[in-house]
């Protein structure tokens, strides 16, 4: 639920012309929900525990967000602003559903300091690519770009008005509930100051030999400008005054150095000064000091002569969402790799301050770094708190979720010929249930097979030890034919993804780095083979990267095949890809930025049209965003004309359901649990002759319009229905990880009534069966 979650969410929506006039029937119920507002006020006014602030807050969002009304008989206009939710204002919603997962207790205890880090490096990203965008926004005076039309400007104010709001819950969680759960499990996060002698001369001596060396202090003055401070640093101001003349007062700044070890380890009882204060998995207890408060006790060592008079932590965040002149590059490589770099020093979008900032240096700091009052946010914890998910990863099984059961499909074990399985039928993996070994093991199995002639491949976030590389340099000096269509703008994965096209073309590989103007999301592997009867193709095609790590935490899915037209298709599609073909329609594939959205599209009308004949209208969706504007006008005249929606999103959502007349047969739930929901798929009743589709796309514009997506059908009724019951209906009845959203876009997490079967759609008991 981090980097890979937020940082494909980027681009700013334009959200098209849908526009179009339908009219109500006379007997919608127009009735309004009651207003609560004053009995939440009275709840809040008694209670000061985190629960009691959620009250308020949704009381707050009640008063901001009305649902609108609906006249009977009069002709609607679904592209309607008020029809649309806000994508920022959104998606602050979905990362408020990760924090009430740190907040809910039956978590175990490190997996909610991991949900609580995840929160904060959301709202990192969050800052770096969206809040910079509104900001650009702002200070063009461009105009509303969304299907909701709010003004950039306003969009701003009420961003930082719903951060301000959790992160000061997220504060008070952290210093009243899981520091002192912590300490109750021997896990203490103690000052230095606070340290018995020993403990302290252990550190110190740490200091001296591991940290003072790597530490370059930079004077500010008339000499010395300000200096430039990195995207995301932890940083200090300081103010130094002479030892020998009280009223020579110097300042400076220091940087928090990011190679040596954020948490230093203190076991009870051992006070040998050789320590290397790393986690050892023998320590029952600890105690755990922060590198910045060791540097901050002994940073007076850093200035001779001078005495620290006053310090103060801080961090900037940066605009990360700068362009890539592509159309004027004559190598694109080399211009991401200048993109890269440029990236650490864009424009300032926020500041954080630490706790204890003195005034005097909170005003140095917004002098020097030409700040607005709005960009300034002053936080109570330890800052840069996304890198506290190394320590909810300390070996504490029982503080952890214990080990899911998985299952390793036995067509592709490693031991038999995977080919031959596919060739008698499609194989459907579900991750992490299925693991993703099985994929591994297909593509290592190309790899070696002397049969196997060429293997090409999309490479979007593979990770920094990828086995999948690894199958690919083994193909390449059997003698293969082997090319990686390797997506150099993979947000944040830029310079991985640069290192691996080059180790690629190193060893013969054919390295291909995409479109100008277009990012290659798709999730492709296409194996051919040789065999007694010709030429033979396998293709995988999944809804998520090629990652062995994080498909250990994302749910994703998997299609195996050897359908004649869909390897076709995918050849075609990598030729297009690698050459320059321009393919406008495909066999069985959707494909965008072609022929993806009017698919869809056509899919949605067709549902319509059959409902208006039988009456059995029926459509699920299951993504992680649903925003762009023209898919949810076409929900929105499914629903009027009395087609039953059902949709699961993790994320963002722009569409309001439930609102009588125009959205009432649509329901959006959301489920944010231990794994990160991130499978796609799209299902249609059509009168009984189901389609399904499955892939990388979301109903997002950059994704339809920007990207090279690929949904690919589900041919097989077995494989449809046991998605549907294992998957869709699952989550659809899931009790326990659920979220509502209701009309306003506000989300309640769903409780299960007494008496009410539990249902959790997670629990991997529930996906021991093969989808095939």
């Amino acid at each position: 639920m981090g980097k890979a979650d937020v940082s494909e969410m980027t681009a700013t929506e334009g959200q098209g012309d849908a526009s179009v006039v339908l009219k109500v029937g006379d007997k919608v119920d127009n009735t309004k929900t009651e207003n609560k507002t004053s009995a939440t006020k009275a709840a809040a006014a008694k209670k000061t525990t985190t629960a009691a602030k959620r009250t308020r807050r949704s009381t707050t969002q009640k008063k901001t967000r009305s649902i609108p009304e609906i006249k009977a008989g009069k002709p609607i206009d679904v592209t309607n602003p008020e029809f649309y939710l806000n994508r920022e204002i959104n998606w602050i919603d979905f990362d408020r559903k990760v924090l009430e997962q740190a907040e809910d207790k039956s978590v175990p205890l490190l997996e909610r300091v991991k949900f609580l880090s995840i929160f904060f490096n959301n709202l990192d990203e969050f800052f770096m690519v969206r809040v910079a965008n509104v900001w650009k926004q702002v200070q063009s005076g461009a105009e509303a770009t969304g299907a909701d039309k709010l003004p950039p400007r306003r969009q701003l104010s009420e961003i930082g008005r719903r951060v301000r709001e959790l992160t000061e819950e997220a504060e008070e969680l952290w210093k009243k509930d899981l520091l002192p759960e912590l300490a109750k499990q021997s896990i203490r996060i103690v000052d230095y100051a606070d340290l018995p002698q020993k403990k302290r001369e252990i550190l110190s001596d740490y200091f001296d030999h591991e940290i003072f060396p790597i530490l370059t202090p930079q004077a500010i003055d008339s000499g010395h400008p300000f200096p430039l401070v990195s995207n995301t640093s932890i940083n200090f101001i300081i103010e130094l005054v002479s030892e020998k003349n009280k009223n020579d007062i110097r300042y400076a700044r220091l940087k928090c150095p990011n190679n040596v070890p954020r948490f230093l380890y203190l076991p009870k009882g051992k006070e040998d000064v050789n320590a290397k204060l790393a986690y050892d998995s023998s320590y029952s207890e600890v105690n755990v000091v922060l590198v910045e408060d060791l540097i901050e006790e002994c940073m007076e060592r850093l200035f001779p002569g001078y005495k620290v008079n006053a310090a103060g932590q801080f961090r900037i965040t940066r605009n990360t969402d700068g362009e890539i002149e592509e159309d004027e590059a004559d190598d694109l490589l080399a211009a991401v790799r200048d993109y890269v770099d440029q990236r650490r020093f864009g424009d300032i979008v926020r500041v954080e301050m630490g706790r204890g900032m003195p005034v005097r240096l909170a005003d140095l700091l917004i002098e020097h770094l030409e700040v607005k009052p709005h960009q300034i946010y002053k936080q109570k914890i330890p800052l840069a708190f996304s890198e506290f998910m190394s320590l909810g990863c300390i070996d504490r099984p029982k503080l952890q979720y214990k080990a899911d059961p998985t299952k390793l499909a036995k067509e592709l074990d490693g031991e038999r010929d995977c080919f031959e399985a596919i060739k008698k039928r499609d194989v459907v993996l579900y991750h992490p249930y299925d693991r993703f070994q099985a994929v591994l093991n297909f593509i290592d199995q190309a790899a070696r097979d002397p049969k196997v002639v060429a293997i090409k491949q999309t490479l979007y976030r593979c990770g920094s030890d990828s086995p999948v590389i690894r199958s690919l340099l083994e193909a390449r000096r059997r003698g293969k034919q082997v090319t990686a269509v390797v997506e150099l703008k993979a947000r944040f994965d830029e310079e991985r993804n640069i290192n691996w096209a080059e180790e690629l073309e190193r060893a013969g590989v054919n390295v291909v780095y995409g479109f100008v103007g277009l990012k290659i999301h798709a999730k492709l592997c296409l194996v051919v083979r040789r065999e007694e009867g010709g030429i033979k193709r396998y293709v995988h095609i999944g809804t998520g990267n090629y990652n062995a790590s994080s498909a250990k935490i994302y749910t994703d899915l998997g299609l195996i095949t050897a359908d004649e037209a869909i390897c076709a298709d995918v050849t075609d599609l990598f030729n297009v890809m690698t050459g320059c073909g321009d393919i406008s329609t495909y066999r069985k594939l959707f494909v965008s930025p072609k022929s993806l959205r009017p698919s869809i599209t056509k899919l949605i009308q067709e549902e319509v049209a059959l409902h208006r004949e039988h009456g059995n209208g029926h459509i699920m969706i299951k993504c992680n965003q649903l925003v762009d504007g023209e898919i949810i006008a076409e929900l929105y005249k499914a629903s009027i004309a009395g087609v039953k929606i059902e949709c699961v999103v993790r994320g963002i959502c722009c569409l309001r359901p439930g609102i009588p007349g125009l959205s009432e047969n649509i329901s959006v739930k959301s489920i944010v649990g231990r794994y990160l929901e991130h499978a796609r798929v799209y299902w249609f009743n059509h009168n009984g002759d189901e389609r399904m589709y499955i892939g990388s796309a979301d109903m997002m514009s950059r994704n339809l319009n920007g990207r090279i997506e690929v949904l690919t059908p589900i041919l097989h009724e077995k494989i449809r229905r046991n998605i549907m019951n294992n998957i869709m209906r699952l989550q659809l009845a899931d009790t326990e990880q659920s979220w509502i959203m209701g009309p306003t876009g506000e989300y309640k997490r769903f409780v299960r009534p007494k008496g009410m079967k539990k249902v959790d759609a997670q629990n991997a008991q529930n996906h021991l069966k093969s989808l095939y």
